[in-house]
């Protein structure tokens, strides 16, 4: 399981070795415009977590990044991928645009609900794009494609991901038999609340993988905040994937008052021992495409089902 995916951080350059210049100009289109690149960028900036992952699965190892909000400076399933070398700009919501300036890039990656003010300051410095795309990896993936001139490396990395969906879905549908599709509940357990989502990065794969979101949870939000727990029968379920955010001791003295209420006990998920822990990271944070291949890695786990992994696809290091 620790090997799987280098490909993903090596695939695209294996594919694309053009050096920068080589090729012609490209209009890349984004929410914020249209932006003009030329040749395939080499010195890049990403300013979104979502960005740094998928450029490492394209094969481009950018020269700044921001830093990861917990296991800094960078998540740890990334870290190995980048070299020493990389320089950290901040963090999302407030990046070191003079640090961006004097890596003199020539390519910045940032999202639109955290870089919208500074975009035109980011794109004198550089041909910038702008992702709309946290919860879908699949057009993120596509977009920085494009920026980078990898869409070859792009589309294979897409058809690996849909054949392990085909494969995740062909073996939970034989184990499961009736009890598939599976209510889903996804949470996530604070200091001093818990949240459900409705919709999100781990929300949209489970929802492509065949998981069942309950009616309820069919609204425009992000989801739900509960402060008490007379809100713990929102979270009724077949199956419910938590995790885990914020100081240890206080998040632990959180679940565990939860745990122990009477309707904490009556949830099915809990009844039938279908409450699993997840990676924060995975689940949560990392935003892109190697995010997405490690979340269904966790998900072949915890039903015990053979991982399948497609024969070009090799893992970045991930604990």
């Amino acid at each position: 399981m620790r090997f799987f995916y280098v490909m993903l951080a090596l695939l695209g350059g294996l594919l694309t070795n053009a050096a920068a210049g080589d090729e012609p100009a490209r209009r890349v289109v984004h929410p914020f415009g249209e932006t003009l690149i030329e040749g395939k960028p080499a010195r890049i900036v990403s300013l979104y977590q979502g960005a740094t992952d998928t450029a490492l699965a394209l094969g481009v190892t950018p020269i700044g990044v921001v830093e990861s909000w917990v296991e800094r400076p960078m998540y740890h399933y990334l870290r190995d991928a980048l070299p020493e070398t990389v320089r950290y700009l901040g963090l999302e919501t407030q990046p070191d645009l003079e640090g961006v300036a004097g890596l003199r890039p020539d390519l910045i990656v940032g999202a639109d609900y955290r870089h919208e003010l500074v975009y035109p300051l980011l794109s004198r410095m550089a041909p910038t794009v702008i992702v709309n795309t946290g919860l879908d990896f699949k057009a993120l993936l596509t977009l920085v494609g494009a920026a980078t001139d990898r869409e070859d490396a792009a589309q294979q990395l897409l058809i690996q991901w849909n054949t392990r969906v085909a494969d995740f879905k062909r073996q939970i549908s034989a184990k499961l038999g009736d009890a598939w599709p599976q209510r889903v509940a996804i949470v996530s357990v604070r200091a001093d609340h818990v949240r459900l989502y409705y919709h999100g990065f781990a929300a949209s794969i489970l929802a492509e993988l065949g998981f069942s979101l309950p009616d309820k949870q069919g609204r425009d939000s992000w989801g739900i905040k509960l402060s008490s727990r007379e809100g713990i029968p929102a979270l009724e379920s077949d199956v419910m994937f938590m995790f885990l955010q914020g100081a240890e001791a206080s998040v632990a003295y959180t679940l565990a008052q939860w745990a122990q209420h009477p309707l904490w006990q009556n949830l099915t998920a809990v009844r039938n021992d279908q409450v699993f822990e997840v990676d924060p990271v995975t689940w949560n944070m990392g935003g892109g495409i190697i995010a997405a291949n490690h979340l269904l890695d966790e998900l072949y786990a915890h039903y015990r089902l053979a991982p399948f992994y497609p024969e070009e696809g090799v893992r970045v290091n991930h604990p």
